[in-house]
């Protein structure tokens, strides 16, 4: 897959080929435009293992502990091996791109998607998830940060609302964070995600979580996922000729688009690129270190363990005491 020059395209784009760069074509792929040597980029999902385009009769694919296990290793070295097994596992499954890490924070037991996150510490999260991610794209396989805001629940999790000051947090989310869609919060993607974090990458929906069309393109959110388009069909195309849709922010996210093919041609993958699976001894035995250094053994210091039902306990710590 060959470098394309973003600037030269874009100019040779008329508004309504602007307007289909920003929305898949199906569940997994981007929209290609050969004429001008665009092509298709392919997405997989993670964490724990590239599902490629398939939900059922799938490639078989390396199966590594789930993120929290992971984390729970605290061996930057070993998990930066790890990141490395994905991005060859994405590449067997023709991805140039892979949908996680997950590097939210585990708030409450009852998040739904606990396991997808490294801790509930943000130093351990962020230590982790950068040898992850290192060790992804040293293959050349672009990593999709994962979830940009306050993805905490997935009980009710295109209608919840958070109201929160200053939040930083990284990449997009369904939810409400004060009264505003994620999608369509100029606060977050522009203000915060853009200017203050300084993020120069792609911002992309969850999957199904647009709910607009000007809104969201004008806010800064540059591909709409998955595909075909519910919101950037022709009812953009119509807005793009009003004052409703910025000019500006609809070149924006289209460049944004055409800079991550860039970004994907280090993988090396061509478009539509055949799935296949690769079993190796060499995996097969980092899946049994990363099992093995993933399992924590808590001391039993002076026998509190285990408590009982007839007797007082209390938990103390700096923050809290629980007494039951």
């Amino acid at each position: 897959m060959a470098l394309i020059d973003t600037e030269s395209i874009l100019r040779k784009l008329n508004d309504r080929e602007k307007v289909s760069l920003l929305a898949g074509i199906d569940f997994w792929h981007t929209k290609a435009f050969p004429e001008h040597g665009v092509p298709s980029l392919r997405l997989s999902d993670e964490p724990n293992g590239v599902r490629g385009t398939r939900f059922f009769n799938s490639v078989p694919a390396a199966y590594l502990p789930y993120s929290t296990a992971l984390g729970s290793a605290f061996d930057k070295d070993l998990i930066l091996e790890a990141g490395s097994l994905i991005g060859e596992e994405a590449k067997a499954k023709g991805a140039h791109a892979v949908l996680g890490p997950t590097i939210n924070m585990q708030r409450s037991p009852l998040g739904g998607r606990g396991f997808e996150p490294y801790s509930e510490d943000p130093v351990v999260s962020g230590m982790i998830s950068a040898a992850f991610i290192n060790g992804m794209q040293s293959k050349g396989v672009v990593a999709a940060l994962k979830h940009f805001v306050c993805k905490d629940q997935e009980h009710e999790r295109n209608n919840s609302r958070f109201g929160t000051h200053n939040p930083n947090l990284s990449c997009l989310r369904t939810t409400k964070v004060n009264g505003t869609h994620a999608a369509e919060s100029k606060r977050l993607l522009q203000d915060v995600l853009r200017k203050e974090w300084n993020w120069k990458g792609l911002i992309m929906s969850d999957w199904l979580g647009t709910y607009s069309t000007s809104e969201s393109i004008n806010a800064g959110l540059d591909l709409e996922m998955p595909g075909p388009s519910r919101w950037r069909g022709e009812a953009a195309v119509i807005v793009s000729s009003t004052n409703k849709l910025d000019a500006n922010a609809l070149d924006n996210c289209a460049r944004a688009v055409l800079n991550l093919v860039n970004d994907c041609a280090a993988s090396g993958m061509p478009e539509k690129a055949p799935e296949h699976s690769r079993d190796t001894p060499e995996t097969s035995a980092l899946l049994r270190r990363l099992a093995a250094d993933a399992v924590v053994l808590r001391k039993n210091t002076d026998n509190i363990l285990p408590l009982f039902k007839d007797k007082k306990s209390a938990r103390k710590s700096e923050r809290r005491i629980v007494a039951k």
